[in-house]
């Protein structure tokens, strides 16, 4: 009995314990931050080659909310920028975040801020 209570007491702790891990990427709006058009939007699991349109283009400097869901939070972002041509946003990170803004700039190469609010 005693060996029981001990097993049902560990279990419950570590699936406690393990509950953060499961957040997974959600839904985030993407912000245009390049200063230019975005064309053929298109994200994939960092490390990975299969691309999957994002299905969202903002404008320069505009927002365009994201419907989406996954286990992992480490993807990479890539598009057509107008001028530029494709741009890679690699490591972005999806989980926990609000807004993912895309910036690009001809001497610092390409970057993401995030807003978690």
């Amino acid at each position: 009995m005693v060996a029981a209570m001990k097993t049902l007491v560990l279990a419950s702790l570590l699936l406690a314990a393990g509950s953060p891990a499961l957040a997974g990427a959600t839904n985030f709006t993407l912000v245009n931050g390049t200063g230019a058009a975005l064309a053929s939007v298109s994200i994939t699991r960092s490390g990975t080659s299969e691309w999957k349109p994002l299905g969202a283009s903002p404008a320069a400097g505009a927002r365009a909310p994201v419907n989406f869901s996954n286990p992992d939070c480490a993807f990479d972002i890539r598009a057509n920028v107008a001028g530029k041509g494709p741009v890679t946003w690699s490591g972005v990170n999806l989980c926990d975040v609000k807004s993912v803004i895309l910036k690009s700039d001809d001497s610092a190469g390409a970057w993401v801020d995030y807003d978690s609010q």
